[in-house]
């Protein structure tokens, strides 16, 4: 098998175009969190939530004018959080018929229309706004059935695309987009609100991501033998590839699927680190604010910083993954198991640190980065597992795995919202507290029932193996 050269051949191509795929489906995803800081009314949430005074004041030393003609709204904390829980209640319907469909229409006209279809629902969140609360969280419901898809598709389409040696570096470029996209919205939606207008934040992204969609269907095909300028070489490069790897039997083997252990260690791994995940990326921007009191705009960059680290740390760790099972001979199992260990104990470790040192808040964050940015080592961990145990039903596992780690997103703001209503240290420690220990039993888990290697019923003939 001679390897085809990555530059500018059309595998790396896709991931790059995939790459700012998910960098929108972040952007629209998280913008709303920082807008909303901006479209409450500054004293209907004081009533209810009390910005702590255990810390000082940071002055803020831009003094620019900033833009007040936003719409206003009364909504109080609880109202805040189901405006903010919405988006996962869509999200959680399409992951597994998301990931069935990719495998029956292929993966890029699902991925494609998911994201156009959020980015319409996002252009009109100002009106729902407008019309009041429960359009508002229609809407972002809607964003979440479009972008619920996503994962799974783009997962399916892999399973035809990447080469099993180049699957860490490929998917943890493509899907590394999605840190991107958080830190780039997390500052710009704060500069945005600052200087022009909330609403701009909806329309900006929401534009992008149509324009995307042009590029994307233009450009992309679902499997390289559908590809209209892949070379002759790279074709046959990833056909030889994966053809002990996929199965060619129709009908989906859904019993001996969920009876896998090592699926269920990937939807335990998966569950606990979107736990973690999913309560800093809603709840980050308030605990900056109420508890060490930054103000919007600093909070924006700092916001991001974590998700940079993870970034970086996603790029790096899927090239150091597939060099230590291609030239180093490490099984993939080791990797993967070893990936998830670093993943999840770390983020844990400084998750619950950063609840302990009081105002210093160059500590917290980089306590809160360090801890984020480790969590990348999970995508070359966990993450990509599906394609190893079942590349054919890659889309459809991680609808299964995605499923489940949704529930943390729609429960976990929830929680961390009501332990924390009188805005104290103590109670902030408690929400880090959960996360950390939800994290180790994950971690645990995973290394104790994962596979690396391709399972009896993803392969075409178990059938006739059994008998």
């Amino acid at each position: 098998l001679v390897s085809v050269p990555a530059c500018c051949s059309a595998r790396y191509n896709l991931a790059l175009l995939a790459c700012f795929g998910f960098f929108l489906v972040y952007a629209l995803r998280v913008n709303l969190s920082v807008a909303l800081v901006d479209m409450v009314e500054p004293n209907t949430s004081s009533a209810k939530n009390v910005t702590s005074s255990v810390c000082p004041e940071h002055s803020s030393t831009i003094n620019a004018p900033r833009n007040t003609t936003g719409e206003k709204y009364s909504w109080d904390a609880e109202t805040q959080g189901w405006i903010l829980g919405s988006f996962f209640y869509g999200y959680i319907i399409t992951q597994i018929p998301g990931g069935y469909l990719a495998s029956r229409i292929g993966g890029k006209l699902l991925l494609g229309f998911g994201i156009f279809g959020t980015s319409v629902f996002t252009l009109l969140t100002p009106l729902a706004a407008n019309l009041g609360v429960g359009y508002l969280i229609a809407v972002r419901a809607l964003e979440g059935l479009g972008e619920g898809v996503t994962f799974p598709a783009m997962h399916s389409m892999w399973s035809s695309w990447a080469p099993p040696l180049e699957r860490s570096k490929l998917l943890s470029i493509s899907y590394a987009g999605a840190q991107l996209g958080t830190v780039v919205s997390l500052p710009l939606s704060g500069l945005i609100c600052y200087y022009m207008n909330w609403v701009y934040v909806f329309y900006i992204f929401g534009a992008l991501g149509v324009l995307w969609w042009f590029f994307w269907m233009l450009l992309v095909s679902d499997t390289p033998e559908t590809h209209r300028s892949i070379s002759h070489a790279e074709r046959e490069y990833i056909l030889s590839s994966l053809k002990d790897q996929l199965s060619t039997q129709k009908s989906v083997p859904w019993r001996p699927m969920l009876g896998s252990l090592p699926l269920w260690a990937i939807v335990v791994a998966h569950f606990s680190y979107n736990w973690t995940f999913y309560t800093l990326l809603t709840l980050l921007p308030t605990y900056m604010k109420e508890i060490l009191r930054f103000d919007a705009q600093e909070n924006g960059f700092l916001s991001a910083l974590p998700y940079f680290g993870c970034w970086l740390c996603i790029i790096l760790s899927g090239q150091i993954a597939d060099y230590l099972r291609e030239k180093q001979n490490f099984s993939t199992v080791c990797v993967r198991k070893c990936f998830t260990l670093i993943g999840m104990v770390g983020p844990a470790l400084f998750l619950v640190a950063a609840g302990f040192i009081g105002c210093n808040y160059a500590l917290a964050v980089a306590f809160v980065t360090i801890s984020t940015t480790l969590g990348g080592f999970c995508t070359s961990g966990y993450s990509i597992n599906h394609l190893d145990i079942a590349p054919s039903y890659a889309g459809i596992l991680l609808g299964i795995t995605n499923s489940f780690a949704t529930i943390p997103g729609m429960v976990g703001p929830v929680i961390a919202k009501s332990l924390t209503h009188n805005n104290t240290v103590e109670e902030w420690q408690m929400v880090f507290y959960i996360a950390a220990s939800i994290n180790l039993f994950g971690a645990i888990f995973f290394a104790l029932f994962a596979s690396g290697e391709v399972q009896d019923w993803a392969v075409s003939g178990y059938h006739f193996r059994r008998n």
